[in-house]
């Protein structure tokens, strides 16, 4: 598929096949990830995949972590709240995911153990948590974006559904302590990924995009 194609077809995946991906089709995806553009080519993305034990691992303390009450306590700024059209468009999101699930709006306990999937990688193969020092801040945060990006096409050209997942960057304490990461290397967010799961009602949703004239300017 052309570039554009993926764009017009992929959606963000919220379950899965339990068909792992073979070592070799994730190693060449990764080695063509590299390619991404970065601001003076400073390639600041340390990628962790997890799969397997490690993974299942991880989940289980994401769900110690969620059920003892503790707060959010990312590495990075993730404080800002939505506002105006911004929020607008975040009710949007959410409206169409719990309307596929079929989950009414004052449903708050099916609507909170629908989040709490994220930390169950919506039963994903695998996931990848991208890391970076942390001092390089928003300029490396820009650098991180562009290489999911990338990373995100890829996988769809090969067949392999994704779901970026900001949730995954909420609680970096479990990620540093079973991946053994360095105090100095903070967890920007991640992405679940595999095979999809097509007959899924949560695999339905569709979210809209805004006109080009509200999003684009064009300067001659």
């Amino acid at each position: 598929m052309s570039i554009a194609q993926i764009l017009e077809e992929r959606s963000s995946t919220r379950a899965y096949l339990d068909k792992p991906v073979a070592t070799e089709t994730l190693e060449s995806i990764f080695s063509q990830a590299q390619l991404a553009a970065s601001n003076c080519n400073v390639q600041p993305w340390q990628t962790c995949v997890v799969s397997g034990s490690t993974k299942d691992k991880l989940k289980a303390k994401f769900m110690e972590t969620l059920m003892s009450g503790a707060a959010p306590n990312p590495d990075f700024n993730w404080l800002p709240k939505y506002q105006g059209v911004h929020r607008e468009r975040q009710f949007g999101s959410a409206n169409a995911l719990y309307s596929c699930l079929g989950i009414p709006r004052e449903d708050k306990k099916a609507r909170q153990m629908a989040m709490i999937r994220n930390w169950q990688f919506f039963d994903a193969p695998h996931a990848v948590f991208f890391t970076m020092d942390k001092y390089l801040d928003i300029m490396g945060a820009v650098d991180l974006g562009i290489y999911a990006q990338s990373l995100a096409l890829l996988l769809n050209e090969h067949g392999l559904a994704n779901c970026m997942q900001g949730a995954l960057g909420q609680f970096p304490d479990p990620v540093r302590e079973i991946l053994q990461l360095p105090e100095e290397r903070g967890v920007l967010f991640g992405m679940s990924f595999g095979y999809a799961d097509d007959s899924a009602a949560a695999n339905k949703t569709r979210t809209d995009r805004a006109d080009l004239d509200t999003a684009v300017a064009f300067y001659n």
